[in-house]
């Protein structure tokens, strides 16, 4: 998530809730907060970051106001309408509650993450070939509702943070997830679902709350999604699909690249598909395959050719087509690098059993969230963990706080994905604990941390030139 902070906050003196309802003036007010960020965040803060960083940053913030305008204007549920212009432009695009951040920053010495990802639940009515979790029908494994209830209170009350990531399993399985939403109305979820439980019924209850935005997985079409998550699958997500937008509930996909789907995922033909033919999804994140979870294995990763092939391809559809989409593993430069371990505007990772991981494909925890609350402890008993805490000082020293001369190239900002060797040597020094069967094997594994390894040095090769050429050059030529 781009970092906006108070830049959108009261863009245009005298607009009310009301008037921002007429597409006309909604239009004139997200320009002039667009001309605003351009101004304030992009020119102001130039001397910090490469030129060419910023103007990706820009590319990706217009692109959310382009989906935020697109949603409006769709016929969207009204509690969905509040939610986008309360929630998420109101307080998660202006970077949240001010006032808690500065106190966290005198305590902490640095500004406190964005969000939490939590899975409540490990249980999934499907069986996905290679799922990060590991999940399936038989898993009964879940976090105590008062102790999801807990989590979301001290992200706001602690980082003064309005956003939570849902994920799992599959969170529709968790039967309080409705409650969580209503309960916490100024939060804005993001739930990651297979999307066959969206029937008619869940649909309307969307509506009705406003602040879940479900992404769906897709794998491309109907052969590629049905051949990772199941016969009979892909018409019941478009089923949901099609009730989401009956109901009036903007949503995403979800996306899972593979070396296998590249093609298609980058292809005109799949984003005219689910973003201009109806039902038409808002926003799309991709996920690479990473070698983690059931069955896994290196060989289903996009080959470092295909990452760069994929970072120019979306580039330029966010661009020219205006579509928000976000790559974890190829989007470091919006970010300023890796996100994981709590780092200021980043997160960490909860899962059903209360383990707590830097990041959704780190699956390495020194801390469990039931402990810490029994032992007196809150969120930030673990952002304050050594293992985080080297996680943070790396991301600083390869580019977080580095002039923007001398940042580490972006273009291969992921830890574990892009430098597994000092991943590993983390892992050895400070010993936290796998968090299931096959992150104990990975670690194990000298064949899987030899081709890591290797995967990223092939895309520090393929990338070094770019990042040096558009990013860092380009700095010294003004």
């Amino acid at each position: 998530m781009v970092k906006i902070k108070a830049l959108l906050e009261k863009p245009v003196k005298g607009i009310t809730h009301t008037a921002v309802q007429n597409r006309a003036i909604r239009n004139f007010v997200l320009k002039k907060a667009l001309n605003k960020v351009y101004n304030e965040y992009i020119i102001k803060e130039s001397e910090k970051y490469p030129a060419k960083e910023q103007e990706d940053k820009f590319y990706m913030v217009r692109a959310i106001f382009h989906t935020i305008e697109r949603a409006m204007s769709s016929g969207i549920s009204p509690r969905c309408r509040d939610a986008l212009l309360d929630i998420l432009l109101g307080s998660v695009l202006r970077g949240g509650d001010a006032e808690i951040k500065e106190k966290f920053w005198r305590e902490f010495g640095f500004y406190p993450p964005t969000f939490v990802t939590i899975s409540p639940i490990k249980a999934c009515n499907l069986r996905c070939n290679g799922c990060y979790a590991s999940s399936g029908a038989r898993n009964d494994e879940k976090l105590d509702f008062d102790v999801f209830d807990r989590i979301i209170q001290e992200t706001r009350v602690l980082w003064g943070s309005h956003f939570i990531v849902i994920s799992g399993g599959e969170p529709l399985l968790y039967k309080g997830i409705f409650d969580i939403a209503e309960k916490h109305r100024d939060t804005f979820f993001l739930m990651y679902t297979n999307g066959t439980l969206i029937d008619e019924k869940v649909a309307r209850r969307l509506a009705e709350l406003g602040n879940i935005t479900p992404a769906i997985s897709v794998e491309g079409f109907e052969k590629e999604t049905e051949a990772r998550r199941g016969k009979g699958v892909y018409k019941r997500i478009r089923k949901a699909m099609q009730n989401l937008r009956d109901a009036g509930v903007p949503y995403g996909i979800s996306i899972t690249a593979t070396s296998q789907n590249v093609d298609i995922i980058t292809s005109d033909e799949f984003y005219d598909f689910y973003f201009e033919k109806e039902p038409k999804a808002f926003y799309a994140w991709i996920f690479h395959y990473m070698p983690i979870g059931r069955s896994y294995t290196i060989e289903l990763m996009p080959t470092p050719e295909q990452r760069l092939f994929m970072w120019e391809k979306n580039r330029k559809i966010v661009r020219e087509r205006r579509i928000f989409i976000a790559d974890f593993w190829n989007d470091g430069v919006i970010t300023d690098g890796c996100i994981s371990a709590g780092r200021t505007g980043g997160y960490f990772y909860i899962n059903w059993n209360g383990d707590c991981a830097p990041c959704v494909f780190q699956p390495y925890a020194i801390h469990n969230i039931n402990e810490v609350y029994k032992n007196g402890g809150n969120l930030n008993t673990v952002l304050n963990s050594e293992f985080f805490r080297a996680i943070r000082k790396w991301q600083n020293e390869y580019a977080y706080e580095q002039p923007k001369d001398r940042k580490g190239n972006l273009l291969r900002p992921c830890i574990i994905r892009d430098h597994y060797g000092v991943y590993h040597k983390l892992l050895n020094l400070h010993n936290p604990r796998p968090i299931d069967e096959a992150a104990m094997d990975a670690l194990k594994d000298e064949e899987y941390r030899r081709k890591l390894t290797a995967y990223g040095e092939k895309i520090e090769a393929l990338t070094k030139d770019i990042w040096e050429r558009e990013y860092l050059k380009s700095e010294d030529m003004k």
